[in-house]
C-alpha cells in the first residue's frame, strides 16, 4: 500500500507547514507595523502557495488512487478534504 503511505505522507507536509504558519510565522508577522507586515506577507504568501498548492492537488490524487485501490471511505474523506484545501 504504497500509495497510501505516499498521500499520508503528503497529508503530514500539508499538515505540518500549515501549523507552523500559524504557530510561527503568523505571530511573528502580527508584531509588525502594518507596512512591514504587509511587505512581508506579500511574498511568503506567494511562496507558501506555491508550495503548499501542490502538495495538496498531490495528496487528493494519491488518496483517491488508495480509495480505488481499498475501497475504504476514510482515503476518500481525506482526499476530499485535502483537495478542499486547493483552491
Amino acid at each position: 500500500m504504497i500509495i497510501g503511505a505516499l498521500a499520508l505522507s503528503a497529508a503530514a507536509l500539508f499538515a505540518g507547514a500549515a501549523v507552523y504558519v500559524s504557530v510561527a510565522e503568523q505571530p511573528a508577522r502580527m508584531a509588525l507595523d502594518d507596512r512591514a507586515l504587509l511587505t512581508e506577507w506579500k511574498p511568503a504568501y506567494r511562496r507558501g502557495t506555491a508550495m503548499q498548492a501542490p502538495v495538496a492537488l498531490v495528496g487528493c490524487i494519491l488518496g483517491l488512487i488508495a480509495w480505488r485501490q481499498t475501497g475504504a471511505w476514510q482515503w476518500l474523506a481525506g482526499a476530499i478534504v485535502l483537495g478542499t484545501a486547493w483552491p
